[in-house]
């Protein structure tokens, strides 16, 4: 989805691409609803669906804009900040407690960001702002999606992004319209099934494995992208983002790994 984004992203702005994207997912998932029944649609808890998907579009529109202004392994090292904004939030929404383990996570995140973003020795970019604000709101998503998955079904919860985020972002697309390219159309149908693959496959991969087993394996997402970043974009890494990241991801892995040692204990 990351490379897709990129190569589309030099003939579409990014509420184009959240457009487009929205609408290929929305026609995906009304096929599948047409072939297992519109009974299975859930009609319930609209204002958490529109709470939930308005602050995904904002962790969006924060990603997409960072994926076309940075180099691809800084998007992907502030976006492994999203659980310690997940902890946060959850705090303030659901009234979970942060105990030390989280507070020591939090910590943690923040170091590793500061040290990627190297105030003071570069000058911060517009474009990492935005996604330090995406991956917060991708944080409150999480929370919120926690609540809707206790009454609604995945398809549901997907359709319904789709439909919100179309409409969200239809107007600037509808006042500045571009008609795509057969290579702009091939890109965005990719982003649309990677998407909502990348959604449906975290919520299965929760579901059948500890998250202890599911975090780890969602970093491996940076060497990759390091790597693809390197063979496409000829893009490299310094010092301070392969520390930074590795700070986060120790946090990460003292609040999963603790936190779920004190709920089998």
């Amino acid at each position: 989805m990351a490379i897709s984004a990129r190569e589309v992203s030099a003939s579409l702005q990014t509420y184009h691409i959240l457009f487009f994207r929205s609408l290929f997912a929305l026609i995906i998932i009304s096929f599948f609803f047409t072939i297992k029944g519109w009974s299975h649609l859930s009609v319930t808890n609209f204002k958490l669906h529109f709470s939930r998907d308005f602050s995904h579009f904002i962790g969006q529109y924060g990603w997409f804009y960072g994926i076309a202004f940075l180099p691809l392994a800084e998007v992907f090292a502030l976006e492994f900040t999203v659980p310690f904004w997940t902890a946060i939030a959850a705090y303030f929404i659901l009234k979970e407690k942060i105990n030390s383990y989280k507070i020591l996570a939090i910590i943690f995140g923040i170091t590793g960001v500061v040290i990627i973003l190297k105030p003071g020795l570069s000058i911060i970019q517009p474009a990492a702002i935005a996604v330090l604000i995406g991956a917060a709101s991708f944080g409150i998503t999480h929370v919120i999606t926690r609540k809707l998955t206790l009454t609604t079904n995945i398809l549901s919860i997907l359709f319904y992004m789709s439909l919100i985020q179309m409409l969200l972002a239809g107007v600037p697309t509808i006042y500045n319209w571009v008609s795509l390219s057969n290579t702009a159309l091939f890109y965005v149908a990719l982003i649309a099934i990677t998407g909502l693959l990348a959604h449906y496959a975290m919520s299965k991969a929760l579901s059948f494995s500890d998250a202890t087993i599911v975090i780890p394996m969602d970093f491996l997402r940076l060497p990759l992208i390091i790597f693809l970043g390197y063979l496409l974009y000829q893009e490299t890494v310094d010092s301070f983002l392969i520390i930074g990241a590795l700070i986060m991801l120790a946090g990460n892995m003292i609040n999963v790994f603790f936190n779920a040692k004190a709920q089998t204990s």
